[in-house]
C-alpha cells in the first residue's frame, strides 16, 4: 500500500531517530540552537514574554524543563511556550525561502524542552530539530504559489510560520519521546488540527504574533503526547479532501512537495539566518543602505530614497505609507522599510542595524523619521524575478547636487550563497545574550551549545543556560 504524506514524513523521522543524521546537518542545526538562544536571551526584556511567563508560573505543573528567564523548571509545553516565543518575539530568527516561513523558532523550543526531559543526548536533539523544521519548510513549500510567486497562507492572512510549526514541532517531539512511524504519523494528524496564526498584526499593531510561534512549540509538544498516550490522527490528514492543505491554501497547494526528494534532498541549511533584528523583507534595503554609507553618502544631502523591491514585499515593509514612515512603536518600525532604511543611513549598532535602532524611543527620533518620509518603498521588475528565493533591494540616494547613487543588493547575508560565519553567529549571539547576561556566561553557553553534537546529555547546555540568568 502507498504511503500518505504523513506516513513517509513519519517514516523519515523515525529512521533519523535510529540512525542519526550526517555531522554536516547536526553542525548546521547546531548555529541555529546558538543563534535561537541568543535571540530568546535578549527578548526577555520583552513585555510579551513578560505576559506569557505570568501566564505559564499560574499553570505551575511538573518542573520538567527549562523555561527561559524562569528560575523554577516548568512541564515541557509550558517552557516551549516560553521559549517559543521569546525566540520569535524580535523577528530576529532564521527564515526559509521561498515558504517565507520561520521554522527554528516554533522547532528548537519544542525539541529543547523535550530533550531536557528525557535526558537526551544533544545529537538527539539535533536530529530532532532537523527534521522538524524540514517537515515545516516542506509544509511550507507546498503551500507557496510560484504562478504568484507568493505565499498562499500568507496571501490568505495566515501566519505559515506558526501553522507549519506546530507540526514540525510535533516530530521534533515525539522523535524524542520515542514515538514510532505509527505514533509520528499520528502526532503529524494531531498538530494538523492545532496550528493557527493570522498575520493582521504586521499590518496594523498588536503584539499576539509574537507568541505565534511559542503557541506552536506548545502546541507540538502537546501532539506529541498526545499521540504517545494512544490518541490518533488520520493518515491522510495533509492531502485529503478536509486535509491540512487543502482548509489551509484550497487548491492551489502542491502536494509533491511534501515528499519531492526526502531523505535525500534536505531544505534546513539552506535555511537564511537573521543578521538584523527586523523583518526578512528589510534586509537587503539595510545592506544597500549599509553601502551608500560606507561609500561616504551624508544623509544630510539626501532629497529622495527610493527603495525597489519585489512586488509582493511591497504591502508589507511599504504600505499603508504613513505608518511606514512613521512607525507607531519600535517593534513595528522593523517592519518599515522606510526607516530600516533611514536607520541604516544615520548610525546603526551592532552587525550594521541592532536592537537599540528599534526601540519606542528610535521610532520616534525626528533624524530618522524625517529621512524615514523622503523614502518610497515600489515594485522593482529584477527583485520581482528574484523573489522568493531571495529577498532583493535596490535603493537609489538622489543627493541635493542633483546626482544619483544606486546600490544593488541581490543576495541577502546569511543565507548559503552569502552565509555567516561560525565567529559571525557567535558574535551575533554575544551581542544579544549580553544584553540579560554577563559575557562570561554567555560564553559558556555558546560553548555548550556548539558542542551538542558530541554531548552525551543537554544538560551542560540546559544548566548554563539556567545559571547565565542567576
Amino acid at each position: 500500500m502507498t504511503r500518505t504524506p504523513a506516513q513517509q514524513l513519519a517514516a523519515l523521522a523515525a529512521k533519523a531517530a535510529r540512525t542519526g543524521l550526517p555531522d554536516e546537518l547536526r553542525t548546521d542545526m547546531a548555529g541555529r540552537v546558538v543563534d535561537l538562544i541568543g535571540n530568546s536571551l535578549a527578548a526577555l526584556g520583552e513585555e510579551p514574554a513578560r505576559i506569557v511567563s505570568t501566564v505559564v508560573r499560574a499553570w505551575g505543573g511538573a518542573a520538567h524543563s527549562t523555561a527561559i528567564g524562569m528560575r523554577a523548571r516548568v512541564p515541557a509545553p509550558s517552557a516551549a511556550l516560553v521559549n517559543g516565543t521569546l525566540a520569535h518575539s524580535l523577528d530576529f530568527d532564521d527564515t526559509h525561502l521561498p515558504s517565507v516561513l520561520h521554522p527554528s523558532a516554533a522547532v528548537i523550543p519544542a525539541a529543547l524542552a523535550v530533550a531536557e526531559e528525557v535526558g537526551a543526548r544533544g545529537s538527539a536533539l539535533l536530529d530532532a530539530a532537523i527534521v522538524g523544521v524540514e517537515v515545516t519548510c516542506r509544509l511550507g513549500l507546498a503551500g507557496y504559489d510560484p504562478v504568484a510567486g507568493n505565499s498562499v497562507f500568507f496571501d490568505r492572512g495566515q501566519h505559515a510560520t506558526s501553522i507549519c510549526g506546530a507540526v514540525g514541532a510535533a516530530v521534533a517531539a515525539g522523535m524524542l519521546r520515542g514515538l514510532d512511524e505509527e505514533g509520528l504519523t499520528s502526532a503529524i494528524g494531531i498538530a494538523c488540527s492545532m496550528g493557527s496564526g493570522v498575520i493582521e498584526a504586521n499590518r496594523t499593531g498588536g503584539t499576539v504574533k509574537r507568541v505565534h510561534c511559542g503557541w506552536a512549540a506548545h502546541s507540538g509538544v502537546v501532539a506529541a503526547d498526545l499521540a504517545r498516550h494512544g490518541l490518533t490522527g488520520p493518515p491522510t490528514v495533509l492531502e485529503g479532501r478536509f486535509g491540512f492543505l487543502r482548509a489551509f491554501c484550497g487548491d492551489r497547494a502542491d502536494v509533491s512537495r511534501l515528499t519531492e526528494g526526502l531523505g535525500d534532498h534536505w531544505e534546513t541549511p539552506g535555511v537564511f539566518f537573521k543578521p538584523y533584528p527586523c523583518n526578512h523583507f528589510t534586509h537587503a534595503g539595510i545592506d544597500a543602505a549599509l553601502r551608500l554609507r560606507a561609500e561616504g553618502v551624508d544623509p544630510r544631502r539626501i532629497v529622495a530614497l527610493t527603495l525597489g523591491v519585489p512586488a509582493p514585499v511591497v504591502h508589507t515593509i511599504g504600505e499603508p505609507y504613513e505608518e511606514k514612515v512613521r512607525p507607531e512603536s519600535g517593534y513595528h518600525s522593523a517592519f518599515s522599510g522606510p526607516f530600516t532604511v533611514a536607520s541604516a543611513l544615520l548610525g546603526g549598532g551592532g552587525l550594521g542595524v541592532f536592537h537599540e535602532d528599534f526601540t519606542d524611543k528610535a521610532a520616534a527620533d525626528p533624524a530618522r523619521l524625517a529621512l524615514a518620509a523622503k523614502c518610497r518603498v515600489v515594485a522593482d521588475p529584477r527583485c520581482s524575478a528574484l523573489f522568493p528565493l531571495r529577498f532583493p533591494a535596490v535603493l537609489t540616494a538622489e543627493l541635493a547636487d542633483g546626482t544619483r547613487r544606486t546600490v544593488e543588493a541581490l543576495t541577502n547575508r546569511g543565507g548559503p550563497d552569502n552565509p555567516l560565519s561560525r565567529d559571525e553567529l557567535t558574535a551575533k549571539f554575544m551581542l544579544n545574550s549580553t544584553i540579560s547576561t554577563s559575557r562570561e556566561k554567555a560564553e559558556r553557553v555558546a560553548e555548550s551549545a556548539w558542542a551538542l553534537r558530541t554531548a552525551p546529555r543537554v544538560d551542560a547546555l540546559v544548566d548554563s543556560l539556567a545559571a547565565a540568568l542567576l
